[in-house]
């Protein structure tokens, strides 16, 4: 199957216009028609639902784009890896984990001339990629297990209750009955254990002023003065130190301890951080 193809089936499905994808790609429109009929051919499917205004992917084509982009990644990963010269390593994190711990080390080891292409995502996306061979080394609140890989432990973190400081209404620390009534955002962190632990801090079908799941996403809303947010003390570090950010003290309940972790190939150990 021709990567050429591939691509320019990726770059329409993200662009939506065959014309558009043939000026990025400095060809004719009529080849990006042909690139996407002889896709078509080769599977035995229609990939797309294309009309003169909008392109939509069919249900074969939604299963198709993901072999797809792993195809197209496999192969830019495998012309790096057989061209010689410094290797770039391929490393996948959750967005807490990169911003808690990995991005400091992650600049120590390029000024040191190492070389990087990061991929932040949700741990069971990264997993998947890492068990393809599109990632080398993830970082993940997750232990675990498997064959042919190594699983270390990277980073022991904590999760801190936090309220902007000119906003913060419990300096002398919070107790669990009074979490329910203050307006607290949600961090989805997948909905694993982290996510189980706040869950249960608050009483069963409590809705949330604000739930996202980007650990980042918390951060603005306690810059803005909405309210209050667990999260990773790793990531909200040079907040607190600043004096954005204050911490609140539990007073009736214990801090989740949130261990993250190194996992990847055994014979690729020596990349681990």
């Amino acid at each position: 199957m021709n990567t050429d193809n591939l691509r320019t089936f990726l770059l329409l499905v993200k662009l939506k216009n065959f014309t558009r994808v043939a000026e990025q790609l400095f060809i004719a429109q009529s080849t990006v028609t042909n690139r996407i009929a002889e896709l078509e051919r080769e599977t035995d499917v229609r990939l797309l639902r294309r009309d003169t205004r909008n392109v939509a992917l069919t249900e074969e084509g939604k299963t198709f784009h993901e072999y797809a982009r792993r195809i197209v990644e496999m192969e830019e990963a495998c012309i790096s890896a057989v061209k010689g010269g410094k290797r770039q390593v391929r490393v996948g994190a959750t967005n807490a984990v990169y911003e808690g711990a990995l991005r400091s080390r992650i600049f120590e080891g390029i000024a040191g001339g190492r070389l990087y292409r990061v991929t932040i995502g949700h741990t069971a996306g990264l997993l998947e990629m890492l068990w393809d061979g599109l990632l080398d080394v993830v970082y993940v609140y997750q232990d675990v297990r498997r064959a042919g890989y190594v699983c270390k432990p990277f980073f022991q973190d904590e999760l801190v209750f936090l309220a902007r400081s000119d906003k913060n209404a419990f300096p002398e620390g919070i107790g669990q009955e009074q979490l329910k009534d203050v307006p607290c955002a949600m961090c989805n962190f997948s909905l694993q254990a982290i996510g189980s632990y706040l869950r249960e801090l608050f009483p069963a079908g409590h809705v949330f002023p604000f739930e996202v799941d980007n650990s980042n996403k918390v951060k603005e809303f306690l810059a803005a003065g909405l309210g209050y947010a667990f999260l990773p003390r790793g990531i909200v570090r040079e907040e607190l130190a600043s004096g954005l950010f204050s911490e609140i003290a539990p007073l009736d309940f214990e801090r989740m301890h949130i261990p993250s972790y190194c996992i990847c190939r055994t014979e690729d150990e020596d990349i681990c951080l």
